[in-house]
């Protein structure tokens, strides 16, 4: 998920733009049957340039829409159903946390076991956290880890296994102390799928199916691309080059299946909406017992606040968008829109955005799938729906939301030239091109090599195929590394550090565009030559 992005799908804390009059409002009082949820969407779609969508949105108790909108892949003529798969990324999460509350109920684990008690090998960089860390810290963003500390080991598509991934944990540095402040991060949640796998005998997708999947009926859900290929009802993912939407190729990220692992459609997810607002319940058996994933403890330990999470100062236009709390529970964001508690979380992987969200207290569940990479399609039809169903008056959110993004990256771009501002009129590297190639390690990813190839200079990640790029000359001894892969919004910055010999002593890499996802996160890495054997 982009910086920019993130801002526009987690939303619900603060947002800028300018309120405008709707353009077709939505009555307050109007029964739910009149509004036009065609029409706003066909119109966001539009406006936000997204091939396709699906919705659920369902309420006391019952399915108002499983709907699909535009097409499944740009050119093609089939449309999205509800039956149509989308990958929903962090949306996994909640089936996560919701395996470890069955487990939990089982007496088979304890929110606060140590970690090492069910994983004996696991270790975080600092020896304290490892004895500390609790199942429950696995799900809250509280380690201590930066924004998506450690993620280029499982994205873009690498090479690692899931238990190389854990096994690399301990050589991530912490940014803040332990339990001290909220992050996002997604390699905690591959360790708590690790746990699941280990109790069940099987892999984390396996019984998340097992468990949750075929109980809920969530029959087309699917837990991986592999899986996806069988199946003909699959949207495409899409990415801007160039500032142009276009197909892109699947991005497999079967190492970390515990943060990101499912696809589903908008039944489906219905589905699981209802079950989450029930408290667990999944039905009736044929004596009238009541059947369960999990308990109603659970549910309430689930939707409890955990990490508190900072407000941000929203516009004076959108002042009514700012929450009164805003925390992380177990698998769920947690807020309040308008006196309302919502139980809700995004998901972004390559080419795909969604968002779950409830608001338990009216009933009331909403699921926006996507295929494309845009967080002001969610977050306005988000609020359109919420609105309606809340009875207030209708805002035009598709507009406000449209001029964030456009701000946003007029703001970036403006940056993007500052720096290039700042550049003397000529600069040249301190060493010829031939001394910067070689290879790097970092502690945590592993090496990195700078090879000649024609008469460009190269950068490789060895275990992710995908991030292979130019150098070009920035300044000084700084490059921009051009990825081969422009969908990636991605390129970075690299920057040599040289020993008073004039060797080189490390090298420090960051993202030139506040576009580019958090978890290629370049900015964590400390690579430093490999001394080649004389």
């Amino acid at each position: 998920m982009t910086r920019i992005a993130a801002a526009l799908v987690f939303a619900f804390s603060a947002a800028g733009a300018l309120a405008q009059p709707a353009a077709a409002p939505v009555s307050a009082t109007a029964p739910a049957s009149a509004y036009d949820l065609e029409a706003d969407v066909q119109r966001a779609m539009k406006v936000f340039d997204v091939p396709g969508v699906a919705i659920a949105i369902v309420k006391d108790g019952k399915v108002v829409a499983t709907r699909g909108f535009g097409v499944r892949e740009l050119g093609k003529p089939t449309p999205v159903d509800g039956k149509t798969i989308f990958e929903i990324a962090s949306n996994s999460k909640a089936f996560t946390a919701a395996a470890l509350a069955m487990l939990v109920d089982e007496g088979k684990l304890k929110w606060d076991d140590p970690v090492t008690k069910h994983l004996p090998d696991f270790q975080m960089y600092d020896p304290y956290v490892t004895h500390e860390m609790t199942v429950r810290d696995l799900l809250v963003h509280r380690s201590g880890l930066g924004l998506g500390a450690g993620d280029l080991l499982w994205w873009p598509t690498t090479q690692f296994s899931t238990d190389d991934i854990i096994h690399r944990l301990r050589y991530i540095k912490p940014a803040t102390s332990f339990r001290n402040s909220y992050a996002y991060d997604n390699l905690l949640y591959i360790v708590a799928g690790k746990i699941i796998a280990q109790k069940s005998g099987k892999s984390w997708g396996e019984t998340i199916r097992e468990r949750i999947l075929k109980p809920v009926g969530m029959n087309d859900t699917t837990v991986s691309l592999a899986e996806n290929a069988a199946r003909a009802n699959v949207s495409s993912p899409h990415s801007k080059v160039d500032g142009t939407t276009r197909v892109v190729t699947p991005m497999p990220v079967d190492n970390a299946v515990g943060a990101v692992g499912l696809n589903t459609n908008a039944e489906d997810i219905a589905k699981w909406m209802m079950v989450l607002m029930n408290e667990g319940v999944i039905g009736k058996d044929a004596a009238g017992k009541e059947q369960r994933l999990f308990s109603a403890k659970q549910s309430r330990e689930m939707w409890t606040a955990q990490t508190p999470m900072k407000i941000g100062e929203p516009s004076k236009a959108l002042a009514s968008t700012k929450p009164n709390f805003f925390a992380y529970g177990l698998g769920f964001q947690l807020r309040d829109y308008k006196g309302r508690k919502l139980a809700m979380h995004g998901g972004a992987l390559f080419g795909f955005y969604s968002r779950v969200l409830m608001v338990p207290e009216e009933n009331l569940g909403i699921a926006i799938l996507t295929n494309a990479e845009n967080g002001g399609v969610m977050t306005s039809l988000s609020y359109r729906i919420m609105d309606h169903y809340l009875k207030v008056p209708a805002t035009d959110w598709i507009k406000l939301f449209n001029d964030a993004e456009k701000e946003a990256a007029a703001k970036d771009l403006a940056q993007q030239q500052k720096v290039k501002g700042t550049r003397p009129a000529r600069s040249s590297p301190s060493l010829p091109l031939a001394s910067y190639e070689g290879t790097y390690v970092d502690p945590w990813y592993g090496d990195v090599t700078i090879k000649k190839v024609g008469n460009k200079q190269v950068m490789s990640f060895s275990k992710t195929p995908s991030l292979t790029g130019e150098l070009e000359h920035f300044q000084h001894d700084t490059f921009i590394v051009r990825w081969n892969e422009r969908s990636f919004r991605a390129d970075a910055y690299v920057t040599f550090q040289l020993n008073p010999d004039g060797s080189i002593d490390r090298v420090k890499m960051a993202p030139v565009s506040d576009e580019t996802d958090f978890s290629f996160d370049f900015a964590d890495l400390a690579l430093t030559p490999v001394k080649q054997a004389k």
